[in-house]
Formats: C-alpha cells, structure tokens, sequence
C-alpha cells in the first residue's frame, strides 16, 4: 500500500532555537523527511534563528550533520540532502534584546503560510510572540508551535495562556504533544469511530479496566535538575498521558474538526474524579549494576521527586462510571514500552465450565515500539481430546499489514509539523485543556507534599514499586507484562 502524500501550500517556517537539541534530533530531521516524500513546496523557506554567530552555509553544515548523525544512509541520499539544503537560511538572533529582528523581518514573506516554532525554554514564549508583532513579522494567519512544558501548575499555565493570548488569537496557538502525532494514536480513533465492531462495546458494560503503560529504560541523566522540579506526574500524566485518556474516553465528536475533538476530550477532563492517596503510588529507583540511583542522577540526596507513578483514576459520566483507568508512568523499567490495554469483561456464562486457558479479550495498542494493535481472542486449541482453549493474537502490525511501503511510519513531529502548514489543530491541545488538566493534577500533587509522602524506592530494571502491585491485585486485577 502507497501512502497518499497530500500537498501543501508555500511556507516560511522559522525554527526559534534552532541549535539546540529538540531542532537537531527531531525537528530539522522530520522536515528533511517531509521533503523527501515531497511535502515541502519549492519555494517554501526554513529559517533557523539562534543566538550562535552563524551563517547560512555553517547552518546548513550543522542541519547535514545532523542528518547523517540521526537518519540511515539509505534514508538520506545525497542529491536530495542537496535540494533540502538549499531551503535552509539562518538568522542569529536575541530573543531578549533587539539583534537581528530587523534581519528576521526583511527575510519572511507575507503571502505565504507562516509559521514560528518555539524550540526554547517557556520563558522566552513571551518574548518571542512580542517581538514577532513589535517588528511587524507576523501576519494575522501566522501560526506558532509551542512545546511543553506548558506551565508548572495551574497558575503558570494561565499566565502562559495570557502570555501568547496577548499576542495570538487561540486559533494560530499550537501546543504540540508528539504522542498525539503517533500513527497508532490517531489509529485509536479509526478504530473506535469507522468501525461499528468496537463503538457499542465502548462503555463500562463490557470493558472491565483500561490500562495505560509509558515505561522507559533511561534515567534521568542529564535532565536530572529539570526533572527534579517535575517528576513523572508533571512531565508525563499531566500531558502525555492525560491526552491518551481522553481519546480513549472520549464521546464521539459531530465530525473529525479541531473544535469538536477538542471539545469531548475536555469534557473527558471534567469528568474526572479526584484521586485519593490510596489510588496513588510513587516510586524512585535505586542504583544497581553501577548504575546511579534517582539522587545520584538528580544530584538531591534528600529528593522527594517520583520517578515513577500509578495511579487508578476513575471517570464520572455514564459512559465509564466503574470503569477504572490505571495509569503507570516510570524511568528505569525493564523494558521500553508505550501501550494502551482495553481489557474487557469475562463472558457472563461459560459453557465451557472452569476452563483453565481461558483469558479477557485485550485490545492492546502498542505506541513504542513497534506501532501497532493486537486483539486477543479465544479459539480452540487444535487437536484430540475435548474442547480444549487457548489465546492467539489477531495482529494489525502496521509495519506488515502496510507492507514495505508502509513500514517507514511518518515520525509523530513530521505529521504535526505538516498539520501546522495545512492549520489543522485537531492533535493540539487547546488552552483550556492544559488549564482544566492542572486543575486536576495540582490538588494530587499538593495532597502528597502535604503529607510529605516518601516515593518508593525500585530496582533500576525491576517493573516499579511493589505497591503499584497492589493498585490492581486488591481490585482483583494485574498490570501487563513491560514487554520490549
């Protein structure tokens, strides 16, 4: 099967940070990517801007090396490496001071689509918006990418709001999640609303539980500073995965539009039920195999940050009224592994009796690695001898069900950059949900440093706490195997 690329329009987009790690991993990649499957118009710009001393041919000697460093030789071939080039300009700049704005506006167009990425700290967003109308750059379609974090909690996420809102109309805004640009993601809502097999099953009648895993094997490195005024609850639940709980609870929308999307997936939020320090477990990992622990990593031998959270979250509405969310986030896993677990519930009888190899169906939808879905069913076991059970797989890989055509998935930043250019918001999150997300989070966050709650402390390579065991097996229930 051959993707459909579907065009865009002439652009100039300016990557604000441009030098730094976000641009040189993912963005400046994505776009080479975009270029290669024809989805960068001839004479659309890419202007990098920084506060390096650097021209238009270093600039693009840094992007080349960044190709060579982040993509497969085969997956960069040299003439169009070429042609990719030759988009590319560089502007240095001071987003704080008045240098090389007036250089940054005599470069943009005003007849084609605009767009500003913001690859920098929150604290320059103001900065930037400001100066981009102070010097007259951006038109009233511009359009500006955000990344998270977006706000510490509640009331700095409203002064970001007011921030970019003085500026931009909420409809240029573009808060960009890369989990919501992942094919499986969006597949989620395939699956749920152009399928008449799934939808009536969508409800607390027959799903059992949901369970949401973001497991990872790293620590935290080098972030260990940031990462120690957030922790997991901040830097995942609050965003990430709240944005996956929402697409999976969410009532079907009027029709696949920005507006409504965003509406239900808000809905989705409110709903939520507060969530008490017996649905809460935290964790920290421990050193092991001359790996550093949590402190050592974050360099706070008396920290209190989680590495590690889960929680049971319920959702109050008719839909998902007990129906139970478990949400388990961590670093230092035992494997690395994204998935999303639809479990449903038993057969209300078995004519089969006690059968011992019976098992719920799951669908299982796997983020990273390996997108993909998988729909444990139960069939006889082949064979003599009686009716015998036993669980098998029905998979929907994309990398085969799409063959070899299909097989190199559009990375998420690739897609949610196109959808900037075409100004479709559908996968970005809207002002209020982030506000109405830390409304939720920040009285759970405040409840356990209220009560000076100590994380627990895991192996590094283990599954987590012991407690997050728990979570479930009082429910009578069990966590998923963290499956690479």
């Amino acid at each position: 099967m051959v993707s459909r690329v579907i065009p865009v329009d002439p652009f100039d987009l300016v990557v604000f940070g441009a030098t730094g790690d976000l641009a040189r991993r993912k963005i400046l990649p994505g776009l080479f990517r975009r270029y290669i499957a024809g989805q960068i118009p001839e004479s659309s710009r890419i202007t990098g801007a920084a506060r390096a001393e650097m021209t238009d041919g270093a600039f693009r000697t840094f992007v080349a090396s960044a190709l060579e460093e982040f993509l497969d030789a085969a997956k960069r071939p040299d003439e169009a490496v070429k042609g990719f080039l030759a988009h590319l300009h560089y502007v240095r700049l001071d987003a704080t001071g008045e240098a090389g704005w007036d250089r940054l506006a005599a470069r943009i167009r005003r007849d084609v689509v605009q767009a500003f990425y913001f690859s920098v700290a929150p604290a320059l967003f103001g900065d930037l918006a400001e100066r981009l109308h102070r010097h007259g750059i951006a038109t009233a379609s511009a359009r500006i990418v955000v990344e998270k974090p977006f706000g510490h909690d509640l009331d700095s996420a409203r002064a970001l709001n007011v921030t970019l809102a003085a500026h931009f109309a909420e409809s240029q805004i573009y808060r960009i999640d890369h989990y919501l640009g992942k094919e499986t993601v969006q597949n989620l809502m395939a699956v749920r609303f152009a399928n008449i097999l799934f939808e009536p099953l969508w409800n607390a009648r027959h799903i059992d539980h949901v369970q949401i895993t973001v497991a990872e094997t790293v620590g935290v490195g080098g972030r260990g500073a940031y990462y120690d005024t957030s922790g997991a609850m901040r830097d995942m639940v609050q965003n990430h995965m709240m944005q996956l709980l929402c697409l999976i609870a969410m009532e079907p929308p009027y029709e696949f539009e920005p507006g409504a999307v965003r509406d239900e997936k808000l809905k989705v939020i409110h709903a939520l039920e507060p969530v008490g320090p017996e649905d809460i477990v935290r964790g920290q990992y421990r050193g092991s195999e001359g790996r550093l622990s949590y402190v050592e990593d974050a360099e706070n031998p008396g920290s209190l940050t989680e590495s590690y959270i889960a929680l049971k979250v319920e959702v109050a509405n008719w839909r998902w009224k007990g129906t139970p969310f478990y949400l388990r986030t961590g670093k230092r896993l035992r494997a690395r592994a994204s998935e999303i677990a639809i479990v449903f519930k038993e057969v209300p009888h078995s004519i089969f009796g006690d059968e011992e190899g019976w098992r719920e169906n799951v669908l299982a939808i796997r983020l990273q690695p390996n997108e993909g879905m998988t729909l444990s069913v139960m069939i006889k076991e082949p064979g003599p001898g009686g009716m015998r059970l036993t669980e098998v797989p029905l998979d929907m890989s994309f990398a085969e069900a799409l063959g070899a055509e299909g097989a190199d998935i559009p990375d998420a930043y690739e897609r949610l950059i196109m959808d900037v250019i075409r100004g479709n918001q559908t996968l970005f999150m809207r002002g209020d949900e982030v506000e109405a997300a830390w409304a939720w989070a920040d009285p759970i966050i405040a409840g356990w440093e209220a009560r000076e709650d100590r994380p627990k402390g895991y192996d590094s390579g283990s599954s987590g706490p012991e407690d997050a065991l728990m979570l479930l097996h009082r429910d009578g229930r069990r966590w998923r195997e963290i499956r690479e």
